[in-house]
């Protein structure tokens, strides 16, 4: 079975481990960016990390977008969702089709 783990504040993150997923709770941009390499390399398929955590370490996520693992998601944070995710989401469906299909606004 894969390995899923999520990277965030305390605050946001520990109710994950009640659902057996591997919790890393960080408080700075290098703790996280340290936990995304620890996950990586101990095999982990997806990683979901807080929005506001991962838009600080975005050069280091960034090393994993051409690999098929793991999965780098953005998820929401304690506080809620700040976009970050998506416009990910956004940007990889412009890259994929060649338009922006999914949240074109209408005039």
């Amino acid at each position: 079975m894969s390995k899923i783990a999520v990277i965030g504040p305390k605050e946001a993150v520990l109710a994950f481990r009640a659902v057996g997923l591997d919790v890393v709770c960080v408080s700075t941009p290098e703790e996280a960016s340290r936990a995304v390499f620890r996950l990586a390399e101990d095999g982990h398929a997806v990683i979901f990390i807080t929005e506001a955590e991962a838009e600080q370490i975005s050069e280091t996520i960034s090393r994993y977008k051409t690999s098929a693992l793991p999965a780098i998601i953005p998820i929401p944070g304690a506080t809620g969702a700040n976009g970050y995710g998506m416009a990910a989401v956004r940007a990889n469906v412009e890259k994929a089709i060649g338009a922006d299909i999914l949240f074109k606004e209408e005039g």
